[in-house]
C-alpha cells in the first residue's frame, strides 16, 4: 500500500471520445498544446507535478520572503549541503536555467560535453553555446529486452578514449544524468560512476551530475548493486554527491516540489562568475528566482525523497503499471524504472514508418481512447529532416514515456491507464502515421503542428 493516506483531493477531468477528438484537431496533434482540464490521467512528465506532503506545505508556511538573506535560503542551503557536500549552492527556479548558468560560465565555443545522455534540455543549452554534446550510453543500453539492471552506465571504454583523444582539450567536462532520462530513465551503478569519476580526475575534467532523479537511482542501486545492498538510499545519495565537482538539480523531480532547483559547485571561484550571472538572470543568491517558501519546500522534500517506505512504494506502483502494460501485448524497456516507463511503439506499430512517427501515433491513441497524455520519445523528438521533408536521421528506437507524478496517482488511477492500453493494441491496425506540418528550430516536440497521415 502507499505508504500515506489521502489529506486534499482534486476533482479529475472525464471527457468524452468526440470532445477528445475536437482537442487534437485544435492542437495540432500536439499534446503538449492541450488544456489540462482536456486531460484525464496526465502522463506527460513527472516535473513539478507530484503531490506536496503536509510537511512541505507546513514549511511553506514559514517560508521568509525577504529579499536578501531570506532565512529559508539558510535552511535550504544546510538541507543541500548536508545532501551533496558542496560548499557553493545557488538556488535557481528550475533545473535548466542551472545549465544555462553552468554552460554559459564554463564553456567556449567550440567545446564539447560527454554524457551517459544528455537531456533535452542540457543538450539544448550545450548547443546554444555553440558547443557539442555526445552521449556515450553503455553498450547495454542498446537491448531493450534484457533485465541488465545498470543500463544508464557511461561506456567507459568510449569515455576513456575520447579523453585521451585528438580532441581531448576541447572537452569541458563530463555529466552523468541519474537516473539516465535519456535512455529510458536506467540507473547508474556506483561502481560505474566512480570509475568515470577516476577517469576525470585523471584527464583534470571536470565531473557534474545531473541529479534530478537521484533518490530513485540510489533506491536501484540498493536494489540491485550487491556492494550497497546494506545501504540506505540516502546513504548511496551521498556517495554518488561526493564523487562528482558539482550538479544541477532540477528540484521538480526529487526535490517533489511544483518548482526549484540550484547549482551545487565544489569550486568556489567557478560559483563566484556562476553568481554573477544568476544575479543578472535569475535573482539575488538568497532567492534566486524563487519564492522563500518555495526554498523550505524543497529542503523538507529533500529530506523525504530517499525514505524507503516512499521509494519502495514508488517502484511497486510503476511495476503494478508495467505488468498492466505487458498483458496488454505492449513491450516496454526492460526492467522498468522509478520514474517512468517506456512503450516500445515501434514495434507495436510496425506499419508506421519512422518518419511518420509511430510513437507519436501511439501517444495521439492513448489520448484518444482515455484521456491519457503522455510524450514521444522517438524520431519526432530526436529525428531530423530537410528542407524537403525528406528525413535525414532517425532515432534508434519508437517509443513512447508514461511518467508517473510522486503521490499522485493511487493503483485504480494506473489500472484505468491498463485498459486503454488494451484498448489502444486492439485498434492497432488503424492507428495513422503523423507528418509535420510547422516546426520550430530547435527541441521542436514542444512546439510543432502534425496532421495525420492515412493509412
Amino acid at each position: 500500500m502507499e505508504p500515506y493516506r489521502i489529506k486534499v483531493v482534486e476533482p479529475i477531468p472525464v471527457t468524452t471520445r468526440a470532445q477528445r477528438q475536437r482537442a487534437l484537431r485544435r492542437v495540432h496533434y500536439n499534446l503538449f498544446g492541450l488544456r489540462a482540464d482536456e486531460v484525464t490521467i496526465d502522463l506527460l512528465t513527472d516535473s513539478g507535478t507530484g503531490a506536496l506532503s503536509a510537511a512541505q506545505w507546513a514549511a511553506g508556511m514559514a517560508g521568509d520572503e525577504s529579499y536578501a538573506g531570506s532565512r529559508s535560503f539558510y535552511r535550504f542551503r544546510e538541507a543541500v549541503r548536508e545532501l551533496t557536500s558542496y560548499p557553493c549552492v545557488l538556488p535557481v527556479h528550475q533545473g535548466r536555467a542551472a545549465e544555462r548558468i553552468l554552460f554559459s560560465t564554463l564553456l567556449a565555443p567550440g567545446r564539447i560535453t560527454l554524457s551517459n545522455t544528455h537531456f533535452d534540455t542540457t543538450r539544448a543549452n550545450v548547443e546554444l553555446a555553440d558547443c557539442q554534446a555526445v552521449d556515450l550510453p553503455c553498450p547495454q543500453a542498446q537491448d531493450l529486452d534484457s533485465d541488465e539492471p545498470f543500463k544508464g552506465d557511461i561506456d567507459l571504454r568510449r569515455l576513456d578514449e575520447a579523453l585521451r583523444g585528438p580532441d581531448a582539450s576541447r572537452i569541458a567536462l563530463v555529466i552523468m544524468t541519474l537516473t539516465n532520462n535519456g535512455a529510458a530513465g536506467q540507473p547508474v551503478s556506483m561502481g560505474n560512476l566512480a570509475r568515470a569519476a577516476g577517469l576525470c580526475r585523471k584527464h583534470s575534467v571536470p565531473l557534474f551530475l545531473d541529479a534530478a532523479r537521484f533518490a530513485e537511482n540510489a533506491w536501484l542501486v540498493t536494489q540491485h548493486e550487491p556492494a550497497y545492498r546494506g545501504m540506505s538510499p540516502r546513504q548511496v545519495a551521498e556517495q554518488a554527491f561526493q564523487l562528482a565537482d558539482g550538479c544541477l538539480m532540477s528540484a521538480k523531480k526529487d526535490g517533489i516540489v511544483h518548482i526549484g532547483g540550484f547549482l551545487g559547485l565544489r569550486d568556489h571561484a567557478l560559483a563566484e562568475r556562476c553568481e554573477l550571472l544568476l544575479i543578472a538572470t535569475e535573482g539575488f543568491p538568497t532567492y534566486g528566482g524563487l519564492a522563500g517558501r518555495d526554498l523550505d519546500m524543497i529542503a523538507q522534500g529533500l529530506t523525504e525523497v530517499t525514505d524507503p517506505q516512499y521509494l519502495r512504494s514508488r517502484a511497486d506502483a510503476t511495476h503494478h503499471l508495467a505488468r498492466l502494460t505487458r498483458d496488454a501485448g505492449i513491450s516496454i524497456i526492460e526492467p522498468p524504472g522509478l520514474h517512468a516507463l517506456y512503450l516500445d511503439a515501434g514495434r507495436l506499430l510496425p506499419h508506421i514508418p519512422a518518419h511518420r512517427f509511430p510513437g507519436h501515433a501511439l501517444a495521439c491513441q492513448l489520448y484518444l481512447e482515455g484521456g491519457i497524455r503522455s510524450v514521444e520519445l522517438g524520431s519526432l523528438y530526436l529525428g531530423r529532416e530537410d528542407e524537403n521533408g525528406t528525413p535525414v536521421t532517425t532515432a534508434p528506437y519508437e517509443l513512447v514515456r508514461l511518467a508517473l507524478p510522486r503521490r499522485t496517482y493511487g493503483l485504480s488511477h494506473l489500472d484505468h491507464v491498463g485498459e486503454v492500453l488494451a484498448a489502444a493494441v486492439k485498434s492497432k491496425e488503424r492507428i495513422p502515421g503523423y507528418r509535420l506540418v510547422e516546426q520550430p528550430s530547435f527541441l521542436r516536440h514542444f512546439r510543432c503542428k502534425l496532421e495525420p497521415v492515412p493509412s
